[in-house]
């Protein structure tokens, strides 16, 4: 049964006014820079998590600075978003799920990115990119640091996927179930996560997440039905294609694991659980992926229950992301007007290895 709310919040919180939480206003500096623990066997431990969160560091600085000079393949999931061609919505698709371009996700989020590919590539994949760092900042507040040592992180900048834009979804759907239309309507299957709000008896908020999702796919049906029957052949026609360097076990077994965590989470005031099942029920897990479970930072500082919390909603602020994004993509277009051609050259080297697009 789910619990009361609890009468006094973790110390990391304080009541700004009735269920409003808020960070105290003195915080020691943010992860790995902290104040180094007097006690002998503290220290040793800080010194190990310091040493993996610097080895991170540095295996992300290889990915962009040696492999990417190797492979020049930066952004090659990102391709698929600027590429998105609607006389042919799923053409590449239907051969193979790896072609370079396959477009694999709903028509709402075909007609979503469309625009996007009025932008030359390489502005394109200078701002995704941007949006990508603002997501991380956002989730990851004082530890975005460490974040950025996560080896997924490092993969996901690197391929520039979705995942991170989906976990700023699930993050912000506590407060705003209508954001779950855009998970329901990318990679599908992470929209489990909404059971959390039928688990809870929460009618109001599924209401808003189904009924989002359901008006936003009939609208598209109603204008153009042959996006959705070549989606779903697009599907069946690739069942029984290979998944190499997937994360085992396969989507059948992970879905209802990740089911009982949600139902789990939600009768024990754990939302944290929520990214983690959207993460584990991901259609094919690539190591990428993983980021979605990112969503669940904001809500672990917290605590572990932090339903219990009064407004613990706000964790995740939609006015911090906006900040975020805006200061992110205003300070990338900056750069970019001021050194254009410097940009354009890096962004081109960088993804010079899908050389089957127009610059």
């Amino acid at each position: 049964m789910i619990q009361a709310a609890a009468t006094v919040p973790p110390r990391e919180f304080t009541a700004r006014r009735p269920g409003v939480a808020r960070y105290p206003p003195k915080m020691d500096r943010p992860p790995p820079f902290e104040a180094l623990p007097a006690d002998r066997r503290a220290l040793r431990l800080r010194a190990a998590r310091d040493g993996l969160i610097i080895s991170g560091w540095l295996a992300t600085g290889f990915a962009f600075v040696v492999v990417a000079q190797l492979v020049h393949s930066v952004g090659y999931d990102a391709y698929s978003y600027w590429s998105i061609d609607l006389s042919d919505l799923y053409g590449r698709t239907m051969s193979s799920n790896f072609t370079l371009g396959a477009f694999r996700y709903t028509p709402p989020i075909a007609l979503l990115f469309a625009p996007l590919g009025t932008l030359p590539w390489w502005l394109f994949l200078w701002l995704w990119t941007a949006v990508s760092l603002a997501i991380l900042t956002w989730l990851g507040g004082r530890w975005s640091l460490v974040l950025f040592a996560l080896p997924p992180v490092a993969l996901e900048l690197y391929h520039g996927n979705v995942h991170l834009l989906i976990a700023a979804a699930i993050a912000l759907g506590f407060r705003f179930p209508w954001t779950w239309s855009f998970v329901l309507l990318s990679k599908i299957t992470p929209g489990i996560g909404v059971l959390w709000f039928a688990v809870r008896r929460e009618w109001r908020a599924f209401g808003w997440a189904l009924g989002a999702t359901v008006v936003v796919a009939l609208a598209t049906f109603v204008v153009a039905p042959h996006y959705w029957t070549e989606f779903v052949d697009s599907l069946l026609s690739n069942l029984s294609q290979p998944q190499p360097f997937s994360i085992p076990p396969p989507a059948p077994i992970r879905i209802p694991l990740a089911l009982l965590l949600v139902a789990w989470g939600a009768r024990t005031d754990r939302p944290w659980t929520v990214p983690v099942a959207a993460a584990m029920a991901l259609p094919i897990i690539w190591p990428h992926g993983l980021t979605v479970a990112l969503a669940a930072v904001p809500f672990l500082r917290l605590g572990d229950r932090a339903a219990l919390v009064p407004g613990w909603q706000r964790a995740a602020s939609p006015r911090t992301l906006l900040i975020c994004l805006a200061a992110f993509v205003a300070g990338a277009l900056l750069i970019a007007l001021v050194a254009p051609e410097q940009i354009r050259s890096l962004m081109d080297y960088l993804s010079s290895g899908l050389y089957v697009y127009d610059r």
